[in-house]
C-alpha cells in the first residue's frame, strides 16, 4: 500500500479510539502533516511526519509505513514511530496549580470584606 487516508492511518495506529474522532480532529485544524493543516480525506506516504494536538500536548509521529486495518498495540510500532519531544510529554505529569481556602465550620458565608479578599488572592494567581 502506498498511501492511505489521514483519518484512516491515525484510527489504525491507535492515536484515536474512533475513525469518526479522527476524522473530526482533522476537521478542527488539530492534525498537521508535514507542517500544513491536513483534511481527513489527505493521503499520507511513508515518510511523512504527522501532528496531532490532543488537549495541550503536540504528539509528532514519523509514517514508516501506510496502514488502513487497526493494529494491535504491540504492532504499531512496525507503521509508526512516536517522536514526540520529551519537553511536550513533560506536560502529562506537570501538577496542576490549585489554591485551598479554609474556613471555620459554622462560620457561615464570607462578609463582603473577606469576598474581596479572596477576589484579591484569586486575581494574583
Amino acid at each position: 500500500m502506498d498511501s492511505v487516508r489521514i483519518d484512516k492511518y491515525l484510527w489504525a495506529i491507535r492515536v484515536f479510539k474512533t475513525r469518526s474522532e479522527a476524522a473530526e480532529a482533522c476537521r478542527t485544524g488539530k492534525v498537521c502533516l508535514n507542517g500544513a493543516v491536513a483534511k481527513s480525506a489527505r493521503d499520507i506516504k511513508k515518510g511523512d511526519t504527522i501532528q496531532v494536538r490532543k488537549g495541550a500536548i503536540h504528539y509528532t509521529y514519523l509514517v514508516v509505513e501506510p496502514i488502513d486495518k487497526r493494529q494491535g498495540a504491540k504492532l504499531v510500532e512496525q507503521y509508526a514511530t512516536d517522536v514526540t519531544p520529551q519537553s511536550e510529554l513533560d506536560k502529562l505529569v506537570a501538577p496542576v496549580q490549585t489554591i485551598f481556602l479554609k474556613r471555620e465550620r459554622g462560620s457561615g458565608r464570607p462578609t463582603k470584606k473577606e469576598r474581596r479578599e479572596i477576589d484579591r488572592l484569586m486575581d494574583e494567581l
